[in-house]
């Protein structure tokens, strides 16, 4: 296991981690954010391999 120590901001804690989809690359890290459990499943699904943008503009879609 690797683990790198951040500043996680007391809110993104707050929130259950089955609502979190978490990606990184060499540089960042980012928590994508869903309403339900099954979103958050489908959006994994849907995102697998994609790049950062990629995912990004799918994310868009998820948010309305």
């Amino acid at each position: 296991m690797i683990c790198i120590k951040a500043k996680i901001p007391e809110e993104l804690n707050k929130i259950d981690d089955e609502l979190k989809a978490i990606y990184h690359s060499k540089e960042t890290v980012c928590f994508y954010l869903l309403k339900t459990r099954e979103l958050r499943n489908k959006f994994i699904e849907e995102t697998k391999g994609m790049n950062k943008e990629d995912r990004e503009k799918i994310y868009e879609l998820y948010k309305r």
